[in-house]
C-alpha cells in the first residue's frame, strides 16, 4: 500500500501542471488555428483562467477525500506545496515560451543545461509536495487512499493525460 504514495502524489501535481500545461496565452482572434490544435480547446488560457482550474482542481482533491477534523490538520501544507508546483511549473512554461519566441536558438549544450535545470527544480518541487503529503496520507483510511488513486487519474490528469502520458 506504501508503493501507491508516488502515483498518489504525481498523480495529485499532475492537476497543477496539467493547468500549466494546457493552455498558457490569450486566444488567437486572427482565426488562425492555434499551435496547439484547432477551435477554443487549443486557445490558450489567462493567467486567471490558469488559476482558477488549479483552483478547482485542489477543491476536488480535498472535496473527494472528505478529511475528518484530524486529517484536515495536515491538509495546509499539502495545499501549498500544490500551489507552489503549479507556480513552478507556470514559470518553467513561461521561460520555455519565451526561449522559443527569442531569436536566439540555444546551442544543444545550452538545451541540455535548461533542461537540467527544469528537471532539478521540478525533482526539487514534487520532493517538497511528497514531504508535506507523507503524514496526510499516514492518516488517511484505505477508502480514502483508493479515492486518491482515483482523483489522481480523473481529477488531476485532464485532457485525456494518461499513464504514458499525453493522448493527441
Amino acid at each position: 500500500m506504501f508503493r501507491k504514495i508516488p502515483i498518489g502524489l504525481v498523480a495529485a501535481s499532475m492537476v497543477l501542471s496539467s493547468a500549466a500545461l494546457a493552455q498558457q496565452s490569450a486566444p488567437s482572434t486572427d482565426g488562425v488555428r492555434s499551435e496547439r490544435g484547432t477551435g477554443d480547446r487549443g486557445a490558450r488560457l489567462s493567467p486567471d483562467d490558469r488559476a482558477a482550474f488549479v483552483d478547482a482542481r485542489i477543491a476536488a482533491l480535498r472535496a473527494g477525500l472528505r478529511l475528518n477534523a484530524d486529517q484536515e490538520k495536515n491538509w495546509p501544507p499539502v495545499e501549498s506545496a500544490l500551489r507552489d508546483l503549479a507556480k513552478e511549473r507556470a514559470q518553467a512554461m513561461e521561460q520555455r515560451r519565451q526561449r522559443r519566441e527569442s531569436d536566439e536558438r540555444p546551442d544543444p549544450i545550452q538545451r541540455l543545461r535548461n533542461a537540467s535545470e527544469a528537471m532539478s527544480n521540478r525533482g526539487a518541487a514534487l520532493k517538497r509536495l511528497a514531504d508535506a503529503s507523507e503524514p496526510l496520507y499516514r492518516s488517511l483510511d484505505d477508502a480514502q487512499k483508493r479515492r486518491l488513486e482515483v482523483l489522481g487519474r480523473q481529477v488531476m490528469r485532464p485532457h485525456g493525460m494518461g499513464r504514458r502520458g499525453r493522448h493527441r
